[in-house]
């Protein structure tokens, strides 16, 4: 089958969340943290805007999936905070469908707020800094291998 894939708006099964929530978190941050920080390295963020983010702090919530992960940018990385103090500078809350497709650019982050598919909270400056932070990434392109669908006959 050729064309694009197109992510579905789903809500993983409450006891998803359920189970997520009571296992522990610091992965979600560390594997965030190794994203963010691999996208550094890749000249993917621009970096008239990193110091904008200096000693901020950040929360990604993931409703379904029960996970959540605090992290802040300080001297040019980004870092976890495995035990946050403070409530953060900016937060999101969605369900893992909305993320993804922020990531895929199947959506936009305003779209998904104003469909309440998206929550933000927090500081309304810095929240347009990373919202025009990520409209201004440039994604590398996929093989176009990884974007097909294949269908095998049953």
């Amino acid at each position: 089958m050729n064309g694009s894939f197109t992510i579905p708006k789903f809500r993983l099964p409450p006891f998803v969340t359920r189970l997520g929530q009571k296992l522990p978190q610091w992965p979600h941050a560390l594997a965030l943290v190794g994203a963010l920080n691999a996208a550094l390295k890749m000249n993917l963020l621009p970096e008239s805007e990193l110091a904008l983010l200096e000693d901020k702090t950040f929360r990604v919530r993931v409703l379904d999936t029960g996970g959540e992960a605090s992290y802040t940018y300080r001297d040019g990385l980004f870092r976890p905070i495995f035990r946050p103090e403070r409530d953060p500078d900016l937060a999101f809350e969605a369900n893992l469908s909305a993320y993804l497709q922020l990531l895929a650019r199947q959506e936009d982050p305003d779209t998904l707020f104003f469909n309440r598919e998206l929550e933000i909270t927090g500081n309304t400056e810095l929240g347009l800094v990373v919202k025009n932070m990520l409209d201004a990434v440039e994604w590398p392109a996929l093989p176009a291998s990884l974007l097909r669908i294949r269908h095998s006959a049953s």
